[in-house]
């Protein structure tokens, strides 16, 4: 997937003032919500800490309990049928704060399931809470797309590609592979958007620290004893980045010395998980006979990258000079990591309201592999390639001609994501070329 390429001097980008000047700023998900809002009675805003929730939340509350506040988390834990109690939606923010907010709320909506009545913002539900499935609908926030970030205007849309119209593109933007490496360190965090060098850095660091000393406590319940042990395990899944690399090959490179028991670690990953700080891409398991020895393990990503960086202790110069956990000879860089785990996030959050999924290829012992797949609900797809260059060759191509032989039909587009500067067709195979800061939504 990736491309050495060599170093140049990076141009870096300075902090958002259309973050630090202005009031909220709209986001892809707000279309979303504003879309079920209305017919659906309670809506879940999951995702990381520090990604918006509770400001996109607040954009259409009518009431609203914040279960942060002790003052307030005392007054429900008594009496948690309160919280029904106001103009809707009634937003309750860190449900999970006073567990059984959740079970009010679906029982609420069991009662009276009229559409736009609650909005919940905290962690996914544990296996002892009821699922609130067919109830409460969770919708998925991640950190800033580029377009989110005011970087480009895009000018390929991903729903026009799920059309399988493949019908032509154009635009252009000025980013360089070294705009989009400054663009993967500043991170996505609609908090940081003001921060740049070690001011940026120490909340970075600040927000892996209380991941470990805070937010897994909170989530397990459990005091976690071995820091360090932990923040092993982030590194090991940072370098895992962007690959499906196994539980074995993490545990190796989260361990020194004694390897630990498999029931020992999983829960880490298990809270990791809910906490969404792993957002790994699921294999896609398509029903065509063809297409029947695909591999079944996840690709690994971390919220967002900018924290995988960090983790890995890599800044600008080292990325581009291809520096990173597995720096060899024809090898894929680091930075070709990051690249992809940019492009899922983005991916993920375009596809959303389009009602599809995003998906990876890999057939066994890697023959064919394609990045992305991006799947309607009739099962149709478009495939995705994603490339640490400007320049497509034919050779990159391969395995999106592959797929099109294998699928025909079923196929509805196909395109490579890249560090170019503009947005095209090629004329051999159709294939769209798109530069990651014209991809939106």
């Amino acid at each position: 997937m990736a491309q050495r390429r060599a170093r140049t001097t990076a141009q870096q980008v300075t902090p958002n003032s259309h973050f630090v000047d202005s009031g909220y700023v709209r986001r892809i998900v707000d279309d979303e919500i504003d879309n079920l809002l209305p017919g659906l009675p309670a809506i879940h805003l999951d995702g990381p800490n520090a990604v918006g929730k509770t400001s996109t939340a607040l954009q259409r509350a009518g009431t609203v309990h914040r279960l942060s506040r002790p003052r307030e988390r005392l007054r429900l834990q008594g009496n948690p049928e309160r919280i029904l109690d106001g103009i809707p939606p009634i937003l309750v923010d860190e449900w999970q704060q006073v567990p059984s907010t959740w079970d009010t709320v679906k029982d609420a909506v069991d009662v009276d399931p009229s559409g736009g009545r609650f909005i919940l913002t905290g962690s996914m539900p544990k296996a002892q809470t009821h699922s609130g499935a067919r109830r409460i609908t969770t919708v998925r926030m991640r950190p800033l797309t580029l377009p989110e970030r005011a970087v480009c205007t895009p000018a390929v849309s991903l729903r026009q590609l799920l059309t399988g119209q493949r019908g032509p593109i154009a635009g252009s933007c000025e980013l360089t592979l070294e705009h989009y490496t400054d663009l993967i360190l500043a991170s996505g965090f609609p908090g940081l958007q003001h921060l740049s060098g070690d001011h940026l850095r120490a909340q970075l660091d600040g927000y892996l620290t209380r991941i470990v000393d805070a937010d897994m406590e909170s989530e397990s319940g459990r005091v976690v004893r071995r820091p360090e042990t932990v923040m092993g395990w982030l590194r090991a899944y940072a370098a895992a980045t962007s690959t499906t690399a196994t539980w074995e090959t993490i545990r190796d490179a989260a361990s020194s010395g004694s390897r630990p028991a498999k029931t020992t670690t999983m829960p880490y990953r298990d809270v990791l998980t809910r906490l969404q700080i792993l957002d790994v891409v699921e294999p896609w398991i398509p029903s065509n006979n063809h297409l029947s020895q695909v591999g079944m393990a996840p690709k690994h990503n971390l919220a967002d990258p900018a924290l995988a960086a960090r983790l890995v202790g890599l800044e600008a110069d080292a990325l581009l000079d291809d520096e990173g956990p597995d720096a060899r000879p024809g090898s894929d860089t680091f930075l070709g990591q990051l690249f992809e785990s940019l492009a899922a996030m983005s991916l993920r959050t375009f596809a959303s309201p389009s009602g599809a999924s995003v998906l990876h290829l890999r057939t066994h012992r890697g023959t064919h592999e394609v990045d992305f797949i991006v799947k309607r609900g009739d099962g149709k797809v478009v495939a995705i390639e994603v490339k640490l260059s400007p320049i497509v060759e034919s050779s990159d191509v391969r395995h999106l001609v592959w797929l099109k032989r294998e699928l025909g039909d079923g196929l509805l587009d196909s395109a490579i994501v890249t560090t170019g500067q503009d947005a095209y067709r090629r004329r051999d195979d159709g294939i769209a070329v798109v530069p990651l800061g014209l991809l939106g939504p």
